[in-house]
């Protein structure tokens, strides 16, 4: 898919809100007329009374004003419960991910690499299983079934590889809520891990590398020129939807304070990629990420601190063998 379709594809509207408006009450206080007393011509005429003080309302806002108030109070339904949507943010120490339970995807998750968290070697694989993840409420999370003879990879968005800092780190990874459906030969158990191992390298050159994430679920265009949004959904019954797309949003830090940050986005069909593909070739523009999953990922990160990866850096992958590890951890 083309930078430009994806473009194309990934736009969205924006929808502005009415300002609300306020109005104030006063009461004008009146002083009554001083009332005479009669008297004695002889008598001196006493001070005039006081003012008695005014009556106040017995209610707020005034009977006029509750006249101006909506006849309805759609806010009263959250007296039974907010409907959502609910993202299920889960931290750990390897990652932190927000859940998707329409989907029984994440949306996204995060993760932190070094030199250091790279160099150190305290876990094996072997010893991580795939678990559901207790934290999301049953009926919204994915199951182990679900990816039984489903045809799809138990795809990590984190990968254990990142985390074998410690035996816990990794076996957060294994979590289902770190899982997408993901074709397994060609991509996951290929190309997928050859950009892995990219954003390991990366660590060669910067200090401190930050990584988000995802599967999209984009259009594509029918034959009768109508755009339209397909994806299997695996489980008995379906349960897990299945991503057309995946997308890394990469943060490489210099190290210093208020430093420059090198951006990267990539999107990648979760389909079959020759080992020939140039990386650069799934490039796109960070809004494109953006507006494909709805997300926002550098609010904060002023536009004179950003630096364009792939101009860094050479945007490549090395080709290497996980296949027939991969394919045994498959079989799990």
């Amino acid at each position: 898919m083309s930078k430009v379709t994806i473009a194309i594809i990934a736009a969205a509207g924006a929808a502005t809100g009415a300002a609300a408006t306020a109005a104030f009450y006063s009461t004008k206080k009146e002083t009554p007329a001083p009332v005479p007393i009669a008297t004695p011509a002889a008598a001196p005429r006493p001070a005039p009374q006081a003012p008695a003080p005014p009556t106040p309302y017995s209610s707020y806002p005034p009977p006029a004003a509750t006249a101006r108030l909506p006849p309805v109070d759609p806010n009263g339904l959250f007296q039974y419960g907010f409907p959502g949507p609910v993202a299920d943010l889960k931290p750990s120490a390897s990652l932190t991910s927000s859940f998707d339970r329409r989907t029984r995807n994440p949306a996204w998750v995060a993760e932190h690499i070094t030199p250091e968290s790279l160099a150190n070697n305290n876990a094996d694989r072997k010893h991580s299983v795939f678990v559901e993840d207790a934290s999301i409420p049953e009926m919204f999370r994915a199951r182990l079934k679900d990816y039984f003879r489903s045809g799809y990879d138990r795809g990590h968005q984190v990968p254990a590889a990142d985390a074998k800092w410690s035996q816990q780190a990794m076996d957060d990874t294994f979590l289902l809520s770190n899982m997408c459906p993901q074709v397994g030969d060609g991509f996951n158990r290929d190309y997928w891990a050859h950009f892995e191992d990219f954003c390991r390298r990366l660590t060669k050159s910067y200090p401190s590398v930050r990584i988000v994430t995802g599967p999209l679920y984009l259009p594509k265009r029918d034959p009768d020129g109508k755009w339209r949004v397909s994806y299997e959904v695996i489980g008995q019954p379906p349960n897990v939807a299945v991503p057309t797309h995946f997308y890394k949003v990469i943060f490489a830090e210099d190290g210093k304070q208020g430093g420059k940050v090198a951006l990267g986005a990539f999107v990648l069909p979760n389909a079959v990629i020759s080992n020939t593909k140039p990386l650069q070739d799934f490039e796109v523009p960070l809004e494109v990420v953006e507006r494909a999953s709805g997300l926002e990922f550098a609010t904060k990160l002023d536009q004179s601190r950003r630096k364009r990866l792939c101009q860094e850096v050479n945007c490549s992958i090395i080709v290497k063998e996980y296949k027939q590890r991969q394919e045994t951890f498959a079989k799990k």
